[in-house]
């Protein structure tokens, strides 16, 4: 699903874009899309992003995770006998 984006962009560009969507014979929207694509792979690339590092080791755990259900679990179970009473 499209959604609406609004943005204050210089006149220059606005013509850029409709000189752009002339000559590749598409619309505003695909231009505008494409660049924004490139220009977002461009920065991974320059940057070398990795999403493990991103994730600031997120993934590690310092218990099991059968130690973590069994807490969860447990949580779950305390707050149930509560109301019951």
């Amino acid at each position: 699903m499209d959604k609406v984006l609004s943005a204050r962009v210089d006149e220059s560009v606005v013509r850029c874009i409709g000189m752009l969507a002339n000559q590749l014979n598409t619309s505003k929207k695909q231009v505008i899309e494409g660049a924004i694509r490139m220009y977002a792979e461009k920065i991974a690339a320059e940057q070398n992003l990795d999403v493990l590092d991103r994730t600031f080791g997120a993934w590690k755990r310092e218990d099991s995770a059968a130690a973590s259900v069994s807490a969860s679990r447990k949580t779950f179970r305390d707050a149930m006998t509560k109301r019951r009473k």
